[in-house]
């Protein structure tokens, strides 16, 4: 027998139908009910339940009780990274679930990556900031330059704060729609909160869809491409 963790328990518990679905209903990096989440994985409520001990028991799912109901979150950072590389390869070898439609294209223009933006926004900010010389590849991995850091203080981010956390300051995390990177990490999730704390970009409510005004994203794009904003 192979020694070692064993990926086929967690793999298993992700690739039913059903769990996956809850999976992804919580990659908005929200909370869900048991209820919610039967509804999203089309299931009953007793038939969910069962699912969510299971995904709470394996450390996929936390769970916190609040009056009659429970609310469930994605455990930990690293699940939420593992669920975004299975979209991306699902998406790179054409297993869709649905036609393009509206809402589709929406997803693709902007959403959340559990806590961080991506979608074609997210990914034009990541190129034009290695082009500006404010990212770099460094043996594999993204980092943020000193001319990087002296932009992003200059824009109001501070950076001694997350710096002195655990999480990575920058994550290169590649884009399922665009097939690129786009920036994670505690910077990344900086970004994607100052554009709603501005009022550019509202987080739909139990969806990973992110809405830009036009102005907001006129602003959010000035923002990130060093050119005064309005």
């Amino acid at each position: 027998m192979k020694t070692g963790p064993d990926i086929s328990r967690v793999a298993s518990l992700i690739g039913d139908p059903a769990r996956a679905n809850m999976m992804l209903a919580l990659m908005s990096g929200g909370s869900l009910s048991a209820a919610d989440l039967a509804r999203e994985a089309g299931v009953t409520p007793s038939t969910a339940t069962g699912h969510l001990s299971k995904l709470v028991e394996a450390g996929l799912l936390s769970v916190r009780k609040q009056g009659r109901n429970r609310y469930f979150t994605v455990a930990e950072l690293d699940v939420a990274h593992a669920v975004e590389a299975l979209i991306a390869v699902a998406a790179r070898a054409g297993h869709l679930r649905t036609r393009p439609g509206p809402r589709d294209e929406a997803m693709r223009h902007a959403r959340s990556c559990y806590d961080h933006l991506a979608g074609r926004l997210a990914v034009n900010l990541f190129g034009h900031w290695l082009a500006a010389g404010l990212l770099a590849w460094r043996k594999g991995a993204i980092h943020l330059t000193r001319k990087g850091r002296d932009f992003l203080r200059g824009r109001g981010v501070a950076l001694d704060v997350l710096e002195g956390q655990k999480r990575p300051l920058c994550r290169a995390c590649m884009d399922w729609s665009e097939r690129r990177h786009h920036l994670a990490g505690l910077l990344g999730a900086e970004i994607l909160a100052l554009a709603v704390a501005k009022g550019w970009a509202v987080r739909e409510s139990r969806l990973r869809t992110v809405s830009f005004s036009r102005r907001g994203e006129e602003n959010f794009v000035r923002w990130y491409s060093q050119a005064p904003v309005a």
